[in-house]
């Protein structure tokens, strides 16, 4: 007598897990598209007053990283409450203020504008592959998790270390692993929101942003090198 009752249930609940993933993923595309005018708002704030600028060195990683991870944990700690869409937001801007210090010394070039320009589509070029990439793959991506953390860790660390050393070559290495990897990042976090593995749309949101953030301050990094007219 029961028998008939469960397909119902299981339709509804099927249909209920895929309207959560639906909001998670509306909620997130949301909230990454407005978190990109305080990041624009923060780094035109930076560069006209050169607030960022003489952060350079240990004192600039000391400020960069501390702010970064202290605003990390804030998110954490109220990503359940409307308080943790300010506190990203409040990151953001944060982190465009930081983006000032690479923006100006590329604006500063002759064709910077057209740098910037090109960073930002190119940027915008790996997300939507990405995103479209999270839709079409089946199989279960979330293995690469451990892999993408080292990544990021080695990439920290190398970082850290070519502050003091300040090799170019380094610095370009660098820069051209952070794409790779933070490219990837942005496929495993889509495709965890797709799959219904992350259901917090503010933890999304920093996730998808941090892998953005790395890759457009990369390709502009390597355009500044590589294609710079002094």
């Amino acid at each position: 007598m029961n028998q008939p009752h469960s397909l119902p249930t299981y339709g509804r609940s099927s249909s209920a897990l895929s309207a959560t993933r639906n909001k998670v993923m509306r909620n997130t595309y949301w909230l990454l598209a407005l978190s990109l005018l305080p990041t624009a708002l923060g780094a035109w704030v930076g560069l006209r007053t050169g607030i960022a600028m003489g952060l350079t060195g240990g004192i600039g990683l000391v400020v960069f990283l501390g702010g970064a991870f202290a605003f990390m944990f804030a998110i954490e700690k109220t990503k359940h409450s409307a308080t943790g869409v300010a506190v990203l937001l409040a990151f953001t801007f944060f982190m465009g203020l930081m983006l000032s210090r690479i923006l100006g010394m590329v604006l500063g070039l002759k064709n910077g504008s057209d740098l910037v320009m090109t960073a930002f589509g190119g940027t915008a070029g790996v997300f939507l592959v990405m995103a479209n990439l999270s839709t079409i793959i089946k199989r279960d991506l979330s293995g690469m998790g451990k892999w993408l953390f080292a990544g990021a860790l080695a990439i920290l660390i190398g970082g850290v270390i070519n502050v003091f050393v300040g090799s170019p070559a380094a610095f370009a290495a660098i820069a051209t692993l952070a794409i790779l990897v933070f490219s990837l990042y942005l496929l495993y976090d889509l495709k965890r929101i797709v799959d219904g593995g992350e259901t917090n749309y503010i933890a999304a949101t920093l996730g998808l942003y941090l892998s953005l953030y790395n890759i457009f301050q990369s390709l502009l990094a390597l355009l500044g090198i590589f294609g710079g007219e002094d």
